[in-house]
């Protein structure tokens, strides 16, 4: 049966306008933990927010994590803990400082002008699911940052969900355990989470597009450090002698395929090797390369591309050399979540409670539910709302972040009339 609740009740606009903000974009080139400072700043405020709704075991630790427990208010413990996630950070791909959120209310159609710069227009054209928004209320940025939909929708909407599970006690669930992490979007956010803290059986984050969304698939990740050992020598006398890393560095990369295995010529569950930084001097140059697939062997093959590239450019060098490291970020949790179809039962049968038709996808990338699910955490994407991820153009409408509350909403009480899965 599906749960009812007003319009009027959610709360979710007013969390989201406040969250954008707060400035939290995460840093790559920072060893901290969290990344930066700042990312506390919303932390502590969801803290306070969290005690104000009496879950009184809400803290933010050293690490920049939040932890809160919505206890159950039925006596069963058959019931699962479900645990539901959201990142506060913010990509580090465009600002997020000084974000001046606007609400376009009731939107009919038609280009979306930004303000403070007038090119920044949104058609329907170059983002399609505008045409399912009609009469919705978008929110968008000003047209100088991002706005911090993602995942500060995904925030919102279990913040929302929490205030209405405490409001609504004749909904029934069981014990429910948020997580909120910081750098999920430099690929470090889970790095430091307590899962035996945790003390989860199943998780959701809630980090998706297209309202109605649930993704149980993600891409294997893994990061290739190139490290290229030139030899120097002094331009004016370097006939002959010199070999240069970057020169060297320069012929890798455009020796990479051109009509494939690259982000721009790919889609689907198609993977990639992608160049994402190159440093060096004349004697020593590195790239760093992301490498991906929805496949473990597939994945290796790319690496192995990359060697077999690096190998043969190198050897056209005499007396230089070079090294490739291979590091694991995360893998495909679609092996694990295959395990568990409960879990995903639950969530396509709680986003049709919500009104809304499901969608079950892959995802071109990963979220802290990849890392999750093999930490002992099964854990799929759930939509937010949030589109056009990490630049100026990034939106979100209330309807799709309301739907999203009432989404988990549905999950936590579903998971009190289902056995635990197997």
């Amino acid at each position: 049966m599906s749960i009812l609740i007003k319009p009027e009740e959610h709360g979710v606009t007013e969390r989201f306008l406040r969250y954008v903000k707060i400035d939290t974009q995460s840093d790559p080139h920072s060893s901290s933990q969290p990344s930066t400072e700042k990312q506390k700043n919303l932390g502590r405020l969801l803290v306070e927010e969290l005690l104000a709704l009496g879950i009184h075991d809400a803290h933010l630790d050293e690490f920049g994590y939040v932890y809160a427990t919505v206890e159950a208010n039925v006596e069963d413990p058959a019931i699962p803990v479900i645990c539901f996630c959201s990142h506060m950070d913010t990509s580090p791909d465009c600002s997020g400082k000084d974000v001046k959120p606007i609400i376009h209310k009731n939107y009919q159609g038609g280009p979306i002008v930004l303000p403070d710069d007038p090119t920044q227009v949104l058609t329907e054209e170059e983002h399609p699911d505008l045409r399912t928004q009609l009469g919705n209320d978008i929110i968008t940025a000003s047209g100088t940052t991002l706005l911090g939909a993602d995942n500060k929708a995904g925030l919102a909407a279990i913040m929302d969900a929490v205030a209405l599970l405490t409001k609504h006690p004749e909904i029934k669930h069981g014990k429910i355990r948020i997580l909120f992490t910081p750098d999920e979007e430099i690929g470090r956010g889970v790095d430091k989470v307590n899962i035996e803290k945790l003390g989860a059986d199943f998780g959701y984050t809630v980090d998706g597009e297209t309202a109605g969304s649930i993704e149980d698939e993600t891409f294997s990740a893994d990061e290739a450090v190139l490290t290229i050992n030139g030899i120097s020598a002094h331009p004016g006398f370097a006939k002959g002698k010199m070999q240069s890393a970057i020169k060297i560095a320069a012929e890798i990369i455009n020796a990479l395929p051109k009509d494939r295995l690259s982000p721009e010529t790919t889609s689907h569950k198609e993977g990639f090797i992608h160049p994402v930084s190159i440093s060096g001097t004349v004697e020593q140059a590195k790239v760093e390369f992301i490498i991906r697939d929805f496949n473990d062997k597939q994945l290796a093959m790319h690496a192995q591309v990359l060697e077999d590239i690096a190998k043969t450019v190198v050897e056209r060098h005499a007396g230089c050399s070079y090294q490739l490291a291979i590091h694991e970020q995360y893998r495909n949790m679609k092996q694990v979540l295959d395990e568990f179809p409960a879990i995903i039962n639950i969530g396509l049968e709680a986003i049709r409670l919500a009104g809304l038709n499901p969608i079950r996808r892959s995802i071109r990338g990963g979220t802290d539910g990849s890392r999750l699910s093999f930490m002992g955490l099964p854990c799929p994407n759930i939509f937010a709302g949030e589109h056009a991820f990490h630049g100026k153009h990034e939106w979100v409408s209330v309807q799709d972040m309301q739907k999203a509350a009432l989404t988990i909403i549905h999950i936590a009480h579903l998971w009190t009339k289902k056995e635990a899965p197997n």
